[in-house]
């Protein structure tokens, strides 16, 4: 991809909406991100979720957040100037995802500056939400992302 083509700092205004998903969340995917990372029982079994204050077998929080960045990822980032991102200012998992959800969502550009430490970069808040099939909101995160400028000899 050209260096022009790409989303860089200059198109990240305040209130810039990015889609994410949709992305149906499977049975297989939860145990098997679960085994590998979170081997907690209701992320496990679907009687242990049932069991649960979750209701049903559920992924683990991180899988949310895997998920999402998937999403990101496919929507924005391998199209963006990014370099990376300095950390999450928080994340809350409102909703159980249960086997079978369907997510979707959208990022949204909160603000940006230039940055003072490194010339050429900008930051970018952003604020991600996804919600499931009933429109319930699952997830929201918030960060900041650095992003090339188009002309930081403008800057």
């Amino acid at each position: 991809m050209q260096d022009q083509e790409l989303i860089h700092f200059e198109d990240m205004s305040p209130g810039t909406e990015y889609p994410l998903g949709p992305k149906q969340v499977t049975v297989d995917e939860i145990i098997e991100f679960a085994t590998e990372f979170d081997p907690q029982p209701m992320h496990l079994d679907e009687a242990a979720g049932r069991a649960s204050i979750l209701g049903g077998l559920a992924a683990s929080g991180w899988h949310t957040c895997a998920m999402m960045m998937r999403m990101m990822t496919d929507s924005y980032l391998l199209r963006a100037a990014a370099e990376g991102a300095p950390g999450l200012d928080h994340v809350k998992w409102k909703r159980p995802v249960l086997a079978g959800d369907v997510l979707a969502g959208e990022t949204r550009v909160l603000d940006r500056r230039q940055s003072r430490s490194r010339p050429g970069i900008g930051i970018v808040s952003l604020r991600h939400i996804l919600r499931n099939q009933h429109g319930e909101t699952v997830i929201e995160s918030e960060n900041p992302v650095m992003v090339r400028l188009r002309a930081p000899e403008g800057a």
